[in-house]
């Protein structure tokens, strides 16, 4: 698969710069990638936002005249708006006429639409979002699942979440045997609610996955854990809760350089450092979050979403294409629905 030109369909109408940093993010992965581009949405406003020079053998530009908006309610706007941009990039995926399919946009439409237009893989009972995050170990990123797709989970949503997690973490991340954590309160096997008990032992039975236990919320950007499941709820509120923590710290050390002739000289001298330190808490540099169990490889991106976060999120898709993640997801369920029944 790595030889053929991957395909991405992208939802050039979805975030809060669209079209102009979608279609620029994707131009530039076009370049870089060697991807091949499908800019779903109005096609005059993506013209607009094409270079002059625009290579246009590689971009195809995918007529869909409805977007949905941020405050839509998603499974009903989905339904309605059947033209809409991320419905018209789904179909390019179902159609197989695209590999992957990127969305800045609303993010539940992705998700209800990816669910309606492309279903669940079999044996999965519920999708999750899986985000990176950045641990103290330089180069040594933690997949947290599920970010926001179900605000209640029950243990064995919880037990699928870890072997996707642990299937994407070593074919996309490139983490050998990826190990695995269940966010709780506690590292004792006896702490947390009843959900997080019985996950805990199913985690712990699980002979497709390296369960190691455990993980408190000291835990997450340790670099201990490659992979860590918790229901949507949490998931949500410790991604928020990073961004901010991220942006706060980046803030500080703008502040407390020192000023003057003195502080010119240093901050000259740091500024490798501070590009670094950006590099690695900026959630740019890791472009989106892939909706794993659906039947179609989906990345959804942040809303706020410029030109260098959609270039992560598409090289990002390219490495989901290329390692041939959906494929082992199917055959890793199938060996499990075998060995339970």
């Amino acid at each position: 698969m790595g030889s053929t030109c991957v395909r991405i369909a992208i939802d050039a109408m979805g975030g809060d710069h669209a079209p102009g940093e979608i279609v620029a993010g994707a131009l530039r992965a076009m370049e870089e990638l060697g991807v091949k581009v499908l800019l779903v949405g109005d096609p005059q406003q993506i013209a607009a936002a094409l270079p002059p020079k625009t290579n246009l053998a590689q971009v195809e530009i995918v007529p869909a005249q409805e977007a949905i908006a941020m405050d839509e309610e998603p499974l009903n706007a989905v339904r309605r708006k059947r033209k809409a941009s991320i419905n018209v990039a789904m179909d390019l995926v179902k159609n197989q006429q695209a590999d992957a399919v990127f969305s800045a946009g609303h993010s539940g439409a992705a998700m209800a639409a990816a669910l309606l237009r492309l279903g669940r893989l079999p044996g999965i009972d519920r999708p999750a979002i899986g985000t990176v995050f950045p641990t103290i170990i330089a180069g040594k990123p933690v997949l947290i699942l599920d970010v926001g797709a179900n605000v209640d989970c029950r243990p064995k949503f919880l037990e699928q979440f870890a072997v996707m997690g642990s299937i994407y973490s070593q074919y996309v991340l490139g983490t050998p045997e990826p190990k695995v954590g269940l966010l709780n309160i506690g590292e004792e096997d006896t702490k947390g609610n009843e959900v997080a008990l019985r996950a805990h032992q199913l985690l712990r039975e699980n002979s497709q996955i390296a369960f190691i236990g455990n993980a408190e919320g000291r835990d997450v950007l340790s670099g201990n854990f490659d992979v860590i499941v918790c229901d949507g709820f949490v998931g949500n509120v410790l991604l928020k809760f990073a961004e901010a923590v991220g942006e706060v710290i980046l803030q500080i050390l703008r502040e407390e350089l020192p000023q003057g002739l003195h502080g010119q000289i240093g901050t000259a001298l740091l500024k490798p450092n501070l590009k670094r330190i950006k590099q690695r808490m900026d959630h740019a540099e890791h472009g989106g979050a892939l909706l794993l169990g659906v039947a179609g490889i989906c990345f959804i991106g942040h809303g706020s979403s410029q030109a260098p976060s959609i270039f992560n999120a598409i090289r990002m898709a390219k490495e989901a294409v290329d390692n041939q993640v959906l494929h082992r997801l199917q055959s890793q369920y199938e060996m499990l629905q075998q060995d339970n029944g």
